[in-house]
């Protein structure tokens, strides 16, 4: 009688156990069906029975069970999951490795579970980018390539994640996994010199100025005659104020690239910049004839001829001949006079812009005695940077 009742016994505790792993069947069979909140009961239970909490196959049914969530998309499932991908990833990893024959390991590869999950997070990493939420992407794009470069991926590698990942990564300024992943994407030869100038933008994000100029300054050895590099060497050394040597390659970009208005526009503003107004003038003049629909170029060159002007004035302060200073005044106007078109050119491109108007106020007022047709348009002008500043 002992013994039938110990026999009993066991019986009754395997049975149990049974039934508790059955709970992880049914909440397979119901994930098939779609019916997620019967899953969600049957794993619920699963997990605090002592013989299925810790079984294998429990953590790949909540696998199964969070990428099912994703996939519904349906808001009454929200709640089932913080991170539905994410804890479908880390409930896979984690049935492989309490899984001592290797059985889920074998069934992730046969069914291309994590070909279907990476497809997935490719797919939630696209909408976050669409979103703005870059560092969410990051995530995404950072577990997609982690998953295919890892044994249990059925598939080739897709180059285009790393740059998918760096984008996000840049756009997040987490500008050391931007590095790494445009890298990457570097040295698969992917996209060209682009990954390249992307390496060296994402130094400058981290502010070292030194890996970023050495960075910039290897690429012609990989790039020869490629024009790109050089305009990004322009940029670095007006940006690090060092017109000398900007202007060396801004000398040898116009060799190479003649009527390029973006060079001449560069050099302006160089010369602007140093207070070198002639130079400044010429540069820009060259730029609008080349394309004259540009704000920026027309309020630049209007700028030189004000500021030119400007300094006139403070050296006729100094003459003290009267006829001298008379002279050294109308000089001075008549350079005033050649900016209006152009800061009138700017103010068209761009309308409203302060910047512009402010400008023109200063014109139309200082001209205006000589051409009395000008009271008019300094009204207008007065009048409508004051409602913009308002």
């Amino acid at each position: 009688m002992k013994t039938f009742y110990s026999l009993l016994l066991l019986i009754c505790i395997s049975l149990g156990a049974l039934a508790q792993k059955g709970k992880v069947t049914s909440a397979l069979s119901f994930i098939e069906q779609g019916a997620l909140d019967k899953a969600k009961d049957a794993l619920e239970q699963a997990y605090v029975h002592e013989k299925s909490k810790d079984w294998f196959n429990t953590y790949f049914a909540k696998g199964k069970f969070c990428q099912a969530v994703y996939q519904a998309n349906d808001p009454k499932y929200n709640s089932y999951c913080t991170d539905p991908l994410g804890e479908a990833y880390a409930a896979y990893e984690k049935a492989i490795s309490m899984d001592p024959k290797g059985s889920v390991k074998k069934r992730i590869i046969t069914n291309m579970i994590y070909n279907s999950l990476a497809l997935d997070l490719y797919s939630q990493g696209s909408d976050r980018f669409e979103a703005n939420d870059y560092a969410g992407a990051l995530k995404s794009f950072a577990t997609q390539i982690e998953i295919t470069e890892s044994d249990k991926y059925a598939g080739a590698v897709d180059t285009g994640m790393y740059y998918n990942a760096g984008l996000a990564a840049i756009n997040s300024k987490q500008y050391n996994d931007a590095i790494k992943y445009f890298q990457k994407c570097a040295d698969m030869h992917y996209l060209g010199i682009t990954p390249h100038i992307q390496v060296y933008e994402s130094y400058m994000g981290l502010g070292d100025t030194i890996k970023a100029e050495s960075y910039l300054l290897d690429l012609p050895n990989k790039f020869p005659g490629d024009n790109q590099v050089i305009l990004q060497l322009i940029d670095f050394y007006l940006k690090a104020d060092k017109p000398d040597q900007a202007q060396k390659y801004i000398t040898m970009a116009k060799e190479a690239d003649p009527d390029n208005y973006s060079l001449y526009f560069a050099a302006g503003i160089m010369y602007l910049n140093q207070n070198n107004f002639d130079e400044a003038i010429a540069e820009l003049t060259r730029s609008i004839e080349l394309k004259n629909d540009l704000y920026d170029t027309q309020y630049g060159l209007g700028a030189a001829y004000i500021n030119k002007a400007a300094d006139m004035f403070l050296k006729a302060n100094d003459i003290m001949d009267v006829n001298e200073y008379t002279q050294a005044v109308e000089a001075a106007n008549s350079v005033y006079a050649k900016a209006l078109p152009y800061m009138e050119k700017a103010l068209e491109l761009k309308p409203d812009d302060v910047y512009a108007l402010r400008s023109l106020q200063e014109l139309y007022y200082r001209l205006r005695q000589k051409d009395p047709s000008l009271n008019a348009k300094y009204e207008q002008t007065r009048a409508r940077l004051s409602e913009l500043e308002q």
